[in-house]
């Protein structure tokens, strides 16, 4: 690992967090991914290794009503679509895996959207 290889530090943090968490039926973990220009999250149960809900702003439903839209503002329509997803399967609490990025952002956005929705931490 280079000295300022912010990727490889990240997997380092992710990994970090993991040996902490564990999503279950009850309670899934709400993973999120970033990219440069997308957020992606997933309610995955870790006992069976399968995705329950997920969400993303390549999603039709977020990809028409996001054009001119900040990508903080962007985040918060995805937090709010896998709250409403999460509670049509019959889902209220979670676990939340930041994915090793700092709580702060898009991330904090996406967080704070799907709590006002509906989902507890």
């Amino acid at each position: 690992m280079r000295k300022n290889d912010t990727k490889a530090s990240r997997r380092i943090r992710h990994e970090r967090i993991r040996r902490k968490l564990e999503g279950t039926s009850e309670r899934p973990r709400l993973c999120v991914v970033r990219s440069l220009n997308h957020i992606y999250c997933q309610l995955i149960d870790d006992t069976k290794g399968s995705t329950l809900v997920s969400a993303s702003t390549l999603d039709p439903i977020i990809k028409d009503s996001s054009n001119g839209k900040k990508k903080v503002e962007v985040s918060v329509l995805v937090g709010q679509l896998i709250a409403k997803r999460a509670s049509e399967s019959g889902i209220k609490k979670v676990v939340f895996d930041r994915g090793g990025y700092k709580y702060h952002g898009r991330v904090k956005a996406l967080a704070e959207a799907s709590r006002k929705a509906g989902l507890e931490f």
